[in-house]
């Protein structure tokens, strides 16, 4: 009874045989909602990762000399050397050598002066 009620408000009751529904409109209101639902995903998942991509790879193509830097793996340093795939890192008294995809975030303003 519950279920009925619910499903002749959503509109779901038996249409009578007598009308049949026209399958091109069917067809153009699937199509349609394919394309609503792609570009949901679109505008939803690809397109804010393909920008946090975007600015990481700028990030990564900016990091100098004494900036301080934080890995994925959590290690806070100040860079050393930056070579064309890896940026040598000294954290506290270690010297530690690490790929630039590995850096999560660049500080700047704690630039280290120290030797």
């Amino acid at each position: 009874m519950y279920i009925n009620s619910i499903m002749v408000m959503l509109g779901a009751a038996d249409t009578p045989a007598a009308t049949q529904p026209n399958p091109t409109g069917q067809m153009v209101q699937t199509i349609g909602l394919f394309v609503i639902m792609g570009a949901m995903f679109y505008f939803a998942m690809i397109r804010p990762q393909s920008k946090r991509a975007k600015e990481h790879a700028t990030m990564l193509k900016s990091v100098k000399q004494n900036d301080q830097v934080t890995t994925s793996g959590g290690i806070v340093g100040v860079v050393v050397t930056v070579k064309e795939n890896t940026l040598v890192i000294r954290s506290t008294d270690t010297k530690i050598e690490v790929l630039k995809s590995a850096v999560s975030a660049v500080d700047r303003s704690k630039n280290s002066t120290e030797s």
